[in-house]
């Protein structure tokens, strides 16, 4: 790899996705606690995109307006930059980390305060094609399934 081209790959590339093809998003400072937000990630992380996005505009949370905003961008770039299908696209990482938090002070009786603590997260969203071997999954979950129904003709079930 020349010296041009490893200026062209950011670290930050490097280190979510390597050499493999794929595209990321990173939505930063976002006004919601990193517990919520991961509440919302865990739900799409392994999805396809159009099962994510839909997922994600009906999901009750308030995060998962924010999280479908940086699905969708990490698709666009995936479709943009790398020329990879919308269709065959995954959401290969989904993490969630904490980003600085805003200290407020609440007044209280008899001339006290508390502090509020008000907390900020940055969600990264990595998209990748679809393995090989999703597509084979079907196939070997046949067989197991023909396993099962030779197992119950011969009356041993597990």
């Amino acid at each position: 790899m020349s010296v041009q081209e490893r200026r062209a790959v950011s670290a930050r590339r490097e280190s979510l996705l390597g050499d493999e093809p794929g595209a990321f998003a990173v939505a930063r400072f976002v006004r919601v606690t990193p517990m919520k937000a991961r509440r919302v990630v865990d739900l799409v992380r392994g999805m396809g995109i159009d099962d994510a996005l839909a997922t994600l505009k009906f999901a009750p949370q308030a995060a998962a307006a924010t999280v479908y905003k940086v699905v969708d961008s990490a698709a666009a770039n995936a479709e943009g930059t790398e020329h990879l299908s919308r269709a065959d696209l995954v959401v290969t990482k989904a993490f969630v980390d904490e980003g600085p938090t805003l200290k407020r002070h609440r007044p209280r009786a008899q001339g006290r305060a508390t502090r509020i603590d008000k907390r900020t997260s940055h969600i990264t969203v990595v998209v990748g094609p679809r393995a090989e071997e999703e597509t084979a999954k079907p196939a070997a979950d046949a067989k197991k399934a023909d396993g099962k129904k030779a197992a119950e003709k011969k009356g041993r079930t597990r």
